[in-house]
């Protein structure tokens, strides 16, 4: 991808401040981090998000998204951290190639969490769980 800032990154084409390279997956610091120590871990390969990954690469993906966090953790003396990916514009990406960001946060950092309602019913949860299940079933379902 051409115009990928990521893909650029990955490339050398664009310099980053990296944390850790091999083959498949690069970790470096977001340019504009939450607090200081924020954290990109991107695929090398250019897929535009989490759920095009296949499972060989979730499975690269997570060793070294857990190996920089527990980093990060240690090195900004952070109380916790957030761990997240978007899928999606609705959800908040803006670059389209998969990465998972690694915020430290702090007791008191006045950030806040997503907001949370509950069910209106016990039918509406029901519902909920039922369309998931079907789609579930339909993404494993195995050719005939």
């Amino acid at each position: 991808m051409n115009d990928c800032i990521f893909c650029k990154i990955a490339s050398k084409e664009l310099p980053s401040y990296t944390i850790f390279e091999d083959d498949d997956v690069l970790s470096f610091l977001d340019i504009r981090p939450v607090h200081p120590g924020h954290s990109l871990v991107i695929s090398k390969r250019h897929d535009p998000d989490f759920l095009a990954l296949d499972q060989e690469a979730i499975m690269k993906m997570m060793g070294t998204i857990a190996r920089i966090g527990r980093a990060v953790k240690t090195a900004t003396g952070a109380d916790g951290l957030n761990i997240t990916t978007n899928v999606g514009a609705a959800a908040g990406q803006e670059v389209f190639h998969v990465h998972w960001h690694i915020i430290p946060r702090f007791t008191g950092d006045g950030l806040r969490r997503f907001p949370q309602q509950e069910y209106a019913s016990k039918e509406e949860a029901f519902a909920a769980l039922s369309h998931i299940k079907s789609a579930l079933a339909i993404s494993t379902a195995k050719p005939a």
